[in-house]
């Protein structure tokens, strides 16, 4: 296939694959469910999971069991030909919850996997992947970390011989920072080059790295399945139904960015304003149980008599 065919659509109106919809319509779609394959093993080798052959992608909500239940629709969720179960989310906001929200998620796909009649024996490992667009760990700059349960004095796994509980998180803005300090390999290293296939467009900026496009485009040309998520990608962008969608949900993501950009600037100028009330109050109280007149003490704090 000739580089004019890998790239028919301009760079700067390829979808941000970060942006949930665009990653869900590309990774978690049937027609390219061997993409899909090759991507969760490039993040599962690191652990050391057998390899993944074959995937059925699974419609699943979590939460909804009674009528005040939080319920949400988990971006892609795969069962292996194991039977083993792995939910891969992107988020593209920090909303300060991912910890938290991903044991949620990981405990509601674990425990939902048992029908009446069935034992614990038959639970199956439950992985979950969270590739975050921005910093969750700031005492480390690795950029892929893994999460099992170990015994806390020998560091021993809990369940080793079938470890049932495995989280990954992939950091975006520290991937990038590696790419830009030229520590990674996309030659030898199969998961720098789908991360950067991610990272190619930031959406946020309205910017695509170049640089990575010339160097996946060298690799495009030996890697098959690399060459078809372009394919894909590249058909994606140019569908207007898909485009609009895309559209539709950055601009709700940047919104509620922005609300809660405005909610934290607001909170914390209330409490300025709160706290040198406070002050203020604290400063007048105990002057006047010094002896202090409170006409002095309205003319040294610019507060009036009360």
């Amino acid at each position: 296939m000739s580089k004019r065919a890998l790239r028919r659509m301009p760079l700067e109106k390829l979808m941000d694959l970060k942006v949930d919809y665009a990653f869900k319509q590309l990774f978690g779609s049937e027609k390219n469910k061997e993409i899909t394959v090759v991507f969760l093993n490039a993040i599962l080798q690191k652990t050391g999971r057998d390899t993944i052959r074959e995937v059925v992608f699974i419609d699943q909500e979590v939460g909804g069991q009674f009528v005040d239940d939080k319920q949400s629709r988990l971006d892609i969720v795969v069962r292996t030909q194991t039977g083993d179960f792995i939910n891969v989310e992107m988020q593209l906001s920090n909303q300060n919850d991912m910890v938290k929200r991903t044991l949620y998620y990981w405990s509601r796909l674990f425990s939902e996997q048992l029908r009446r009649g069935e034992v614990y024996q038959d639970l199956r490992p439950t992985i979950t992947i969270n590739i975050c667009d921005f910093t969750l760990f700031s005492q480390t700059d690795h950029y892929h970390s893994t999460y099992h349960l170990y015994e806390d004095t020998v560091l021993e796994r809990l369940h080793p011989e079938d470890d049932v509980l495995e989280v990954h998180f992939i950091e975006m803005k520290k991937f990038i920072q590696a790419w830009h300090d030229e520590i990674l390999d996309p030659l030898d290293d199969l998961l720098v080059r789908w991360l950067l296939l991610l990272g190619m467009v930031d959406a946020r900026k309205q910017r695509v790295y170049d640089e990575i496009y010339e160097e996946l485009e060298a690799l495009a040309m030996k890697d098959e399945r690399l060459m078809e998520a372009f394919e894909a990608w590249d058909e994606l962008s140019a569908t207007p139904e898909m485009r609009m969608a895309y559209t539709s949900r950055l601009k709700n993501i940047l919104d509620a960015e922005s609300r809660l950009r405005y909610a934290k600037t607001t909170g914390i100028e209330e409490g300025r304003k709160e706290g040198k009330e406070e002050s203020i109050k604290e400063v007048i109280r105990n002057g006047y149980e010094n002896g202090v007149s409170l006409s002095t003490l309205s003319i040294l704090t610019g507060h009036s008599e009360q």
